[in-house]
């Protein structure tokens, strides 16, 4: 994608862009949350239907005619219909929010406040929460190969305090101080207009679901010297994976797919492994907080 994809926006203006497929009831949630908790300054929402069947297109129509609705015919993927709602975005502020989030308070206008106290950072991530109100990790640093082979190999699990060896899923961190951050999921995440018409949008050759087009982007913000900015006092609710738990089994192998990739595109060394290998480790990687479930699971479960 070139870098001059998008246009001059609007200054102060805040653009929402939303990509749903098949998730109506959470949608209108995440939309009557938008009302209720508006961002202070001009704003726009605009929510991509990606050929929804559960009525989502007609619900945006009817309930929420404020809302810019651009209805596929089909599922075009996650990273097309973002890039559709990103070109027809006229704000300086672009945020990708996913269609099972629900805002709260004032977290639109800490997110921008967030950026304006750092010109140099390219985004900023909201605090997600689970629905419960408990704190949903949601930060981790890249894929490179040493983090990974922390995780396959289970030192981050041995060794969850010390950084070298617990940086990818950065459990010594308690996702409550304002900090430089690497990887954040785009659940929630505010681009700056202009670091975005430097990188260009979101890369399109990710499989439908868009498992690592996050990832690239942040890589790609990171490289340009436009560091992403983790924002505590911007809390918003997240039903983790109510979208995604749609494709069942391909779910993982979307994930996985999406990790070599990045690993295939960012880091060179990482070109001549094996695939085979490659998604071995990675496989290994997703697996172990599963593994630590069943065992505490287990554990509770023993008379």
């Amino acid at each position: 994608m070139a870098p001059d994809a998008l246009g001059p926006g609007r200054p102060g203006l805040l653009s929402i862009c939303i990509v749903n497929w098949e998730t109506r009831d959470l949608l209108a949630a995440c939309l009557r949350s938008l009302r209720e908790h508006p961002f202070s300054g001009p704003s726009e929402t605009i929510v991509v239907d990606n050929g929804s069947q559960d009525g989502s297109a007609d619900l945006v129509r009817t309930q929420f005619p404020e809302v810019t609705l651009i209805a596929n015919p089909s599922n075009l993927g996650y990273a097309a219909g973002t890039n559709q709602a990103l070109r027809a975005a006229q704000g300086e502020w672009l945020l990708l929010l996913n269609s099972d989030t629900e805002v709260q308070g004032a977290s639109l206008d800490a997110l921008v406040a967030c950026l304006r106290r750092h010109p140099e950072a390219g985004g900023a991530s909201a605090h997600l929460l689970n629905p419960d109100g408990t704190v949903q990790p949601s930060v981790r640093a890249f894929p490179a190969p040493w983090p990974m082979l922390c995780e396959a190999a289970g030192l981050a699990r041995l060794f969850p305090g010390v950084r070298l060896f617990s940086s990818y899923r950065m459990r010594w961190w308690g996702h409550d101080t304002e900090i430089a951050i690497d990887q954040p999921t785009s659940s929630a995440l505010l681009l700056r207009r202009e670091a975005l018409q430097h990188v260009g949008l979101l890369d399109e050759e990710f499989l439908s679901a868009g498992f690592g087009t996050d990832i690239d982007l942040c890589l790609r913000l990171h490289r340009a010297g436009r560091r992403l900015v983790y924002c505590p006092s911007a809390p918003i609710i997240h039903h983790l994976g109510a979208s995604t738990i749609k494709l069942g089994a391909a779910r993982l192998a979307q994930s996985h797919a999406g990790l070599v990739r990045i690993n295939r595109k960012h880091y060179p060394g990482m070109r001549h492994l094996p695939r085979r290998a490659l998604v071995r480790a990675i496989s290994r990687l997703s697996l172990w907080p599963r593994l630590r479930r069943l065992r505490r699971q287990a554990r509770k479960e023993q008379p």
